[in-house]
């Protein structure tokens, strides 16, 4: 039976040409067949979030594994086709950060030689449910890998949000937005607003405001079969939208039910290593560890 693989590239970097070609004809010379995505199409430069993408919502079905060429949110366009399918994601990093990559682009040559020997594991990532109810009606329905999030949609205006733990209220807020996120996603936008960072084996659910002004306005961690809402006030000044993973936005009217739950379906992660999430941590976000007199990381004993 023939290999299959799917890659996603950033449309926007030079030297991807360059590096798919390498890629593919070195998985080639295996048998292993490459898959090229279509381009994302940028609808205005000027807001990343802008980006859309006409992909095939099947392309990845059949195949062994989704690798992506990008950064984070290259990955999360490649999650997007790689969850329905089950199939497991492998993100070679060519962004800044690249917390969800599990090689560089130095390591390209390492990565297809791991591909071609089917060396590695899979380790699967906690996915949120999203539901947006209106006037007792479903309207919008979509999930996320990293964050849901709800946001004021103009500047010059404060949301007020109502947020409910299991079917309980638990506070009111004048805010700019909240971010409710997974492990996986407590290191991207949730970090950025004060919360705390979840190791991925931990199973939870992130609740953190954006710029509330309550006094009670500090992160929270759910535990993971929690049911959380989150209402738009009808008496709200502003608008609001709903994100997820950055990437796929809604309008959500006044009095719009945001409802965030465990979703039943994973994305499942390619893994090249045996790396602990600490050395990830560390050298993502280049900690200082010096002193520390202990085994060298788990990445810098690679075969």
């Amino acid at each position: 039976m023939t290999r299959r693989i799917l890659l996603v590239s950033h449309p926007g970097r030079p030297e991807v040409p360059e590096l798919i070609a390498e890629f593919t004809e070195q998985l080639g010379r295996h048998g292993i067949e490459v898959d090229l995505l279509p381009e994302s199409r940028v609808v205005d430069a000027s807001n990343p979030r802008s980006a859309t993408e006409d992909d095939d919502p099947t392309a990845a079905a059949g195949a062994e594994l989704v690798v992506v060429f990008g950064g984070d949110g290259t990955i999360l366009r490649g999650a997007e086709l790689a969850r329905p399918a089950g199939v497991p994601l492998l993100g070679v990093n060519l962004g800044r950060v690249g917390f969800l990559a599990e090689a560089e682009r130095e390591e390209m040559s390492w990565t297809a030689e791991r591909i071609v020997a089917g060396d590695y594991t899979v380790e699967e990532r906690m996915t949120l449910d999203v539901e947006v109810i209106h006037e007792d009606a479903v309207i919008c329905q979509s999930w996320a890998m990293n964050e849901a999030t709800v946001e004021k949609a103009a500047r010059e205006r404060l949301l007020e949000l109502l947020v409910e733990v299991d079917g309980r209220p638990l506070s009111s807020w004048g805010c700019d937005g909240v971010v409710m996120a997974t492990p996986t996603g407590s290191t991207a936008y949730a970090f950025s607003g004060g919360g705390p960072v979840v190791w991925p084996d931990v199973a939870a659910i992130l609740v953190v405001p954006i710029s509330a002004h309550a006094l009670f306005a500090r992160p929270l961690v759910l535990g993971p079969d929690t049911q959380l809402a989150v209402e738009v006030s009808p008496q709200s000044n502003g608008r609001g939208v709903m994100w997820c993973d950055g990437r796929r936005a809604f309008d959500l009217p006044h009095g719009a039910r945001v409802e965030v739950k465990r979703s039943s379906m994973p994305v499942r992660l390619a893994r090249l290593t045996n790396s602990p999430f600490t050395d990830r941590l560390v050298a993502k976000f280049g900690l200082n560890v010096q002193g520390w007199r202990g085994a060298p990381p788990a990445s810098q004993q690679k075969d």
